[in-house]
């Protein structure tokens, strides 16, 4: 694919094979085309990995995060359970949304929690909303463990976002999804790798073996979740689609 950008005109232009299509510079479909070409360009720069909250470094999109919290808020959920510690900055950034609003805890889950990462968590001024598990998130006793710090009445979104590959995020899917409740969601990050297959650092397993994949069959096999992407709050735009690390991300319990 070919994709040129002409300021004089102010044209978008793409050649694909014997394709080519030609769009305003400045339109909808432009930010769209451009957007995914940024997002690809990023994540082999690793743009994901300059960002911190409150301290703690978090690699996520800006956006995904801005994001997710429009549904925290409209959500409001007793309980965030997420599978991936990593330096604990996303830990942190739900637990800041959760002392705004006076209300909620969050349970991170890892297979290793590294012993700086973890010193730098319980000594962060907000570890008294943090939960900290040590333990692959598929473990049946880790599992357990997890749900026995969610009450019967407790109102719980989950966020994956540990191994990628599509059988670790189907597995946990199967062992986390019971816990969701109706209304909010599980959801399955990072589902770009299918559209970085051939971006420096990927992989061409990744155009199935991924988290999107993983939550369009498991979606297929329960029809009490349904793959929606939320609404957002505000918009004042005539753009529909985010700029995100999460295509197909968002599982809904009916």
């Amino acid at each position: 694919m070919k994709i040129t950008i002409d300021t004089d005109t102010a044209l978008l232009t793409v050649l694909q094979e014997e394709s080519e299509q030609v769009w305003p510079l400045y339109s909808k479909q432009a930010f769209e085309i451009l957007s995914r070409q940024w997002v690809r360009v990023g994540w082999a720069e690793k743009y994901q990995y300059t960002f911190s909250w409150f301290g703690r470094p978090v690699i996520q999109l800006p956006e995904d995060m801005l994001r997710i919290q429009e549904v925290i808020y409209r959500l409001k959920p007793d309980v965030i359970i997420e599978t991936g510690v990593a330096h604990g900055g996303s830990l942190v950034f739900y637990a800041s949304l959760m002392q705004a609003m006076n209300h909620g805890h969050v349970i991170g889950i890892d297979i290793e929690i590294r012993p700086h990462n973890r010193a730098a968590i319980e000594a962060h001024e907000l570890f008294s909303r943090i939960t900290l598990i040590e333990g692959s998130s598929t473990d049946s006793e880790v599992v357990a463990k997890a749900a026995s710090l969610v009450k019967p009445t407790d109102n719980v979104l989950v966020i994956l976002d540990s191994n990628h590959s599509y059988a670790h995020v189907l597995n946990e899917l199967r062992a986390y999804a019971p816990l969701v409740t109706a209304g909010s969601y599980i959801v399955a990050t990072d589902g770009i790798m299918h559209d970085l297959a051939d971006v420096p650092r990927g992989h061409q397993s990744w155009l199935t073996d991924n988290p999107t994949c993983a939550a369009r069959d498991f979606a297929d096999a329960h029809p009490e979740f349904v793959i929606e992407q939320p609404h957002w709050s505000f918009n004042e735009s005539n753009l529909e689609q985010n700029v995100t690390h999460w295509p197909g991300a968002w599982l809904k319990r009916c």
